[in-house]
């Protein structure tokens, strides 16, 4: 019968990672993932792609000398981030000799499903810094002994709140003069908003759309394929939704639900990538490499260990990652708080 040592090699704990999909998350497609040997990061602060025109000069004479405008580079640590889970005892002594095949197997799920969980742990945590960016332009850490603040350089005129829910909005009107902004000091061009269904449903609801799409007497409401194919054809950001929850747990065991957007958040950003999400090493990650039967390329970007402690007896499963996201587009985004 497999002893938890024998479940848990870390060649096992690799390859299980590795090959386990786990849930998808809206901000991996707008910061997209990669991995660095470095525990800090070179990032840029209000870097702009638009082009700064040359002058036309008579020959044999001196070039014009550029300037590095705008942008700004500064060094950050990632955050370290792990959890971990005990095995008990009892199922250590069970795994040793199960009673029948079944409950050797109901174990073994259990364990795995252990290692499921922590790594979903570390990849919310990772995903709570994307969206905290993206509708904030900010990152404020203060758990666990760590206190860090990131500004990635939103400009304050990029933030707005606006009354959408309730008395006689002008949500249109509010739409052009935030795209306007940004055009106005970017010169990029928001093409998608995020946002919550809330603020989605208030949008849809809104008379002066409806009006402006069926017509004046038109009482039909307004579907999100309408929606957008309407703002599509006025040259505004086509709206999706993001309401995906977490849970936080304190120090008595209770839990709680939060968003990873907040619900009065409308976002309008430009197409492609925000940034980036940057993995680094571990102290954890560099014990694995000094193991024979593992590749640095094999590792990946959360790592899923296991230790033993003597008393209590027990067996421990860890995941552990360093991880931030980069923001070099924060000013091209605006960031509306809806009411």
């Amino acid at each position: 019968m497999p002893r938890v040592e024998e479940l848990l090699t870390p060649r096992e704990l690799i390859d299980y990672t590795k090959t386990r999909e786990q849930e998808a998350y809206m901000g991996e497609y707008l910061f997209p993932e990669e991995k660095k040997e470095a525990l800090e990061i070179d990032m840029v602060k209000g870097a702009s792609n638009l082009p700064v025109s040359a002058k036309v000069h008579a020959f044999d004479t001196e070039a014009e000398i550029g300037s590095r405008e705008g942008a700004e580079v500064f060094s950050q640590d990632m955050a370290l981030i792990k959890k971990k889970i005990k095995i008990p005892e009892k199922t250590i002594i069970a795994l040793e000799s199960p009673r029948n095949d079944k409950e050797e197997e109901d174990m073994i799920k259990n364990i795995f499903r252990d290692v499921d969980n922590l790594v979903a742990s570390v990849k919310t945590r990772v995903e709570c810094m994307r969206m905290e960016a993206l509708s904030t332009g900010k990152i404020q850490i203060n758990e666990n002994g760590v206190k860090a603040s990131i500004d990635y350089g939103m400009p304050a005129e990029h933030k707005s709140a606006k009354t959408w829910l309730s008395g006689t909005p002008k949500i249109l009107e509010d739409m052009e003069e935030m795209v306007e902004k940004i055009v106005d000091d970017t010169g990029f061009t928001p093409v998608r908003a995020l946002t919550s269904k809330k603020n989605l449903s208030a949008i849809l609801r809104d008379e002066r759309i409806r009006a402006a799409v069926y017509g004046v007497n038109s009482a039909k409401l307004l579907t999100v394929a309408e929606l957008n194919a309407f703002l599509a054809q006025q040259k505004l950001p086509q709206i999706a939704i993001y309401d995906k929850k977490y849970r936080v747990q304190d120090s008595k065991g209770k839990y709680a639900t939060k968003r990873f957007l907040p619900e009065d958040a409308f976002v309008m950003m430009p197409e492609g990538k925000m940034g980036d999400t940057f993995y680094g090493v571990t102290a954890e990650e560099l014990e694995l490499r000094r193991k024979a039967d593992v590749e640095v390329s094999d590792v990946g970007k959360i790592i899923v260990c296991h230790y033993s402690t003597i008393d209590p007896v027990a067996k421990w499963i860890k995941a552990v990652a360093t991880a931030l996201p980069s923001f070099p587009y924060a000013d091209q985004v605006f960031v509306a708080t809806i009411s």
